[in-house]
Order: C-alpha cells, then sequence, then structure tokens
C-alpha cells in the first residue's frame, strides 16, 4: 500500500517567489505519484501562474490563500506577532494541523525559525532546533552533513550534544549511512584548544562516544575530506563556513571565466576544457544541495534558499519528501529516548 503525502508550500517566500516555487512544485508532482500539495499564497498570483503552464486544475494540489507575505528583511519578531496570515505562517500551521505533513519555504531565515518554533514546539528534549544541510566533499558521490548553521548564535554543551543526535538520525535515515562517524568543528584537533564551548563538548562526546561514533575534532579543511558523515558546530561557526564555502565556489567561477578569456590561446584551451570544468561546477552546485532542514521540532520543516530558482527549490521538495517517508522527527524522538 502506497502512503500518501501532503506538503504545503509557502509559495511567496524567497527572492524570486512563485517564479521558483510554481514550477518546482509541478516538477514534484511529476516526480512522486504520492505527493500532494497545498500551494500557499495570494491566490490571484498563483493562479496567473498556473495557467502559465496549463496547470489551472489538478486533484494532487489545491491553493490556500493568504493575504500576507513574510519580506526577506523582515524582523523575525515583527513576522511572528504582526504577519499571522502570511503565506509563511499558514503553511507551518498547515503542518501543526496535521493537514501538511511538511513545509517547505525559501522565505526569512529568521523568521522561519522563530515561527515554526512558535507553531510547532521543539521535540520533548530538544532546546534548541537547528539547520542542517549537506556539503560535497573531494570524495565522489560522498557528502557530510553539518549542524548548526545559523539558528544558533549563542549555545551551551548540552545543544551540541542534541545537535548531534539529531545529525546522526538524519545521516542514518536519510542519507542511508549505516554507522555515521561524528566529528566536532574546531580550531585544532588536539584536546584542550579551542574556547571553553568546545572543550567542554569535546569531553562530553568522549563521554558517548560508543553511542556517537563520535572520532574527535576537525578542523575547518577537513570538512570537505569525507572522512567524517556529520559535523557538529555552534550556529555562528557553521553560517559563516557556510557562506565562505559559497563566496569561494563564486570566486573559482570568476577567476576560471577570466583566466580563460585573455587571450586567443587561453580561449581555445578554455572549449577543450569546457565539458571537464562543466562537470566539476556541476558536482560542486549549491542548487543540488538545496533544502535544509530546520531539524528538532515536532514538525518537517525544510529551509530552501532564498535565491533558489526552481530546479533548486524542487531539491528542496525532494528533501522534504525524504523526511517525510523516513518519519524523522520520531526517529530524533526514538534516539534520544534511548541515550536518556
Amino acid at each position: 500500500m502506497v502512503n500518501h503525502y501532503t506538503i504545503a508550500v509557502d509559495v511567496m517566500g524567497g527572492d524570486y517567489g512563485p517564479e521558483a516555487s510554481i514550477p518546482a512544485s509541478l516538477m514534484a508532482l511529476k516526480q512522486y505519484d504520492n505527493l500532494e500539495l497545498i500551494l500557499v499564497g495570494d491566490e490571484t498570483v498563483i493562479s496567473n501562474h498556473l495557467e502559465a503552464f496549463s496547470m489551472e486544475s489538478s486533484s494532487r494540489y489545491r491553493i490556500h490563500h493568504a493575504s500576507q507575505r513574510v519580506e526577506m528583511d523582515e524582523s523575525p519578531v515583527i513576522a511572528l506577532r504582526h504577519k499571522t496570515d502570511s503565506s509563511m505562517r499558514i503553511s507551518l500551521n498547515l503542518v501543526h494541523e496535521g493537514v501538511a505533513d511538511a513545509c517547505v519555504s525559501a522565505g526569512n531565515t529568521g523568521a522561519l525559525m522563530a515561527i515554526a518554533r512558535f507553531v510547532l514546539k521543539t521535540l520533548p528534549g530538544i532546546d534548541r532546533p537547528a539547520i542542517s544541510a549537506l556539503i560535497p566533499t573531494v570524495k565522489a558521490n560522498k557528502m557530510v552533513r553539518v549542524l548548526d548553521l545559523g539558528a544558533n548564535v549563542d549555545i551551551q554543551v548540552d545543544h551540541l550534544l542534541q545537535f548531534a543526535l539529531m545529525g546522526l538520525v538524519l545521516s542514518t535515515t536519510v542519507d542511508k549511512i549505516p554507522h555515521p562517524k561524528l566529528g566536532l568543528l574546531n580550531i585544532e584537533l588536539e584536546q584542550g584548544e579551542g574556547n571553553r564551548l568546545l572543550q567542554e563538548a569535546g569531553e562530553l562526546f568522549k563521554k558517548y562516544a560508543e553511542v556517537l561514533n563520535y572520532v574527535g575534532y576537525l578542523e575547518g579543511d577537513a570538512l570537505f575530506e569525507g572522512e567524517v558523515d556529520v559535523v557538529v558546530c555552534d550556529g555562528f561557526t557553521g553560517n559563516v563556513a557556510l557562506k565562505v564555502m559559497e563566496g569561494v565556489l563564486k570566486l573559482v567561477h570568476v577567476c576560471q571565466n577570466q583566466v580563460f578569456k585573455q587571450h586567443w590561446i587561453s580561449r581555445l584551451a578554455g572549449l577543450i576544457a569546457k565539458p571537464f570544468l562543466q562537470e566539476a561546477e556541476y558536482r560542486l552546485d549549491p542548487n543540488r544541495y538545496n533544502g535544509a532542514s530546520l531539524v528538532g521540532l515536532q514538525g518537517i520543516v525544510v529551509k530552501s534558499h532564498g535565491k533558489a530558482d526552481a530546479q533548486a527549490f524542487n531539491y528542496a521538495l525532494q528533501s522534504a519528501m525524504q523526511e517525510i517517508e523516513k518519519a524523522v522527527p520520531q526517529r530524533i524522538q526514538e534516539q534520544l529516548s534511548s541515550l536518556l
């Protein structure tokens, strides 16, 4: 018997809004026969975009009107208090009410985290939700899951342990790694290095080393070596690392184009190397890894990059489907109960 799932899509969120979310949603409906969508946002805007795709009606999606939209630069406090009829808030409400199995949004990250935490609440035993995503490594078809990527700047050592458990559950269930290895991001590999938080976390992780499959500290450059499966850090460090990665990829792309356009010989070399460079760019394309999980909530919420195009937003919808099928919140709860 095939289970049928429903995802609430915050159509209006992100820099491109319905221009990205609508075609991405239609792609997802073709990919999953057991998927239904609730398209949340301005009904007129959504209907106009659907007409452009000759999709005026379907039994597998419906429109839920929202009179407000959370802007990308809007204060999370204002969004939480005054945007109660926003497409973001309604999408999360639908998950809370059990109407939808997950919510996907490309909207304001701070607002999404604040509203999701208010509406869905955290799982018992989880103090802070975390943002988790996959990044590529030097090993082909090997990625590493990193968390937290920006949800929590000031944390305590127990929060890092909770992040570790949630990351391991995601790695096991969603990434399908039987015995994932866990590392703690630090400035050095030796014990006693790093700030007080990391020193205390290192000692705590060693205490649960067998359960966590903890291998020790990990330096920043080792993120891409593919020797571990899950990397834990605080939200400030994780977000800086993520933004630096994105910036380096842009830098490499620009420098590459500049080098190959210097003179006719370099242009010729560029034409010869083009298919190989395209393959490398494909492996490192951030859009392929779009879809960060807001883990630790009593419901599934996937955050798409604000600048995601239709293809990238579709990857976020795929991530949501994986988490629904694997019942990630329930798995996290079971893992916490087992440890405690």
